[in-house]
């Protein structure tokens, strides 16, 4: 049972580092004018739910599995996500607001975000995976 909840647990890290790079190149696209606001926030805007779902989803499998140190590890990003999907103004189209992105530096932070989580979800991809390499040999 260990075992497919880390297989799990990878597949759904590989699609979250695959969310991250598409969110890092859309942004950069964004930064270099290669596309336009509104359609750069409602490409993204598309995606921040598929990935609140899958991160929140792993963590609460860590913490249904028992595994309190990869859910305490998971536990800040998932709560940020969430803040951050909550606290979207009423009138903004989304996280990303076209008619705000260039504004006080928002492209930079959500540059900035982006590449934080890559990092974060490549550290946990050789986690889940030595995790899962550990639970297959012990069965």
């Amino acid at each position: 049972m260990e075992a497919v909840v880390f297989v799990f647990s990878l597949l759904d890290c590989c699609a979250l580092i695959f969310l991250s790079v598409y969110f890092i190149i859309t942004l950069s696209d964004l930064e270099c004018d290669y596309i336009n606001a509104r359609s750069c926030c409602s490409k993204l805007n598309k995606w921040v739910i598929p990935e609140l779902i899958g991160h929140t989803i792993v963590t609460v499998l860590m913490l249904i599995s028992l595994h309190w140190f990869i859910f305490l590890l998971n536990l800040p990003v998932a709560a940020w996500n969430i803040y951050r999907f909550i606290m979207v103004p009423s009138g903004n189209m989304g996280v990303f607001d076209p008619t705000e992105i260039h504004n006080r530096g928002q492209l930079k932070s959500h540059m900035k975000e982006a590449m934080i989580k890559l990092g974060f979800h490549l550290l946990c991809f050789f986690m889940y995976l030595y995790s899962m390499i550990l639970a297959l040999i012990n069965d």
